[in-house]
């Protein structure tokens, strides 16, 4: 890979990373308030997914270091970005912010960038862009899924036969349209259950 000084590959890495790096941080603040409200599953999916973007985050980040750092020197990239803001009161609008940030990452900044990269033949870097991309999309997906979820009074419960709910502290099966108040085996509250799907 060649030098990215002086290109703007260089700059959208950083503006990526940068907005990487916050969202992993408003996830972890949302997490928090999903917990308080009662959606232990929810705070597990956000914080589950702060983790993929600090994984994100460090892809963007290595390229710059492998490019242009050579002795231990730091390195300064300015950037002209905006960033959100979002601290609401809910988590249903956490989520709603949440989805429509991994939105215009995957279907706005992110193939743009990419288109850039290659431009400037970057490639490898390009095809990062894209790839990630396809997370950020599922991403959206998850959040708004859940934010209907919650919307439509579906966290707890759903209509079907042989519907099951497990218990996220000690893994306990509760068979039934809705999951109980408090676990029948460990005596946690209901806000540890979520819907169980066998994924394997």
């Amino acid at each position: 890979m060649g030098r990215l000084k002086g290109t703007q590959t260089l700059k959208n890495l950083m503006q990526a990373y940068v907005g990487e790096s916050q969202a992993r941080n408003r996830y972890t603040f949302w997490a928090s308030k999903a917990k308080k409200e009662g959606f232990v599953q929810i705070q597990n999916i956000f914080l589950e997914t702060a983790a993929n973007e600090k994984e994100h985050g460090e892809v963007f980040y290595k390229y710059i270091a492998e490019s242009e750092l050579t002795g231990g020197e730091a390195l300064t990239v300015p950037v002209d970005a905006e960033f959100p803001v979002a601290m609401s009161a809910s988590t249903y609008d956490n989520l709603m912010n949440a989805a429509a940030g991994e939105r215009e990452e995957w279907s706005e900044l992110y193939p743009t960038f990419a288109a850039v990269a290659k431009k400037e033949g970057f490639d490898d870097i390009a095809e990062s862009f894209i790839r990630i991309s396809v997370a950020e999309l599922a991403h959206e997906t998850r959040y708004k899924k859940l934010a209907d979820n919650l919307k439509t009074g579906r966290v707890f419960k759903r209509e079907g036969d042989d519907i099951k709910w497990k218990c996220g502290n000690c893994g306990y099966i509760f068979e039934g349209p809705e999951a109980p108040e408090t676990c029948p085996a460990c005596k946690h509250p209901r806000s540890y259950f979520e819907l169980f799907v066998e994924a394997y």
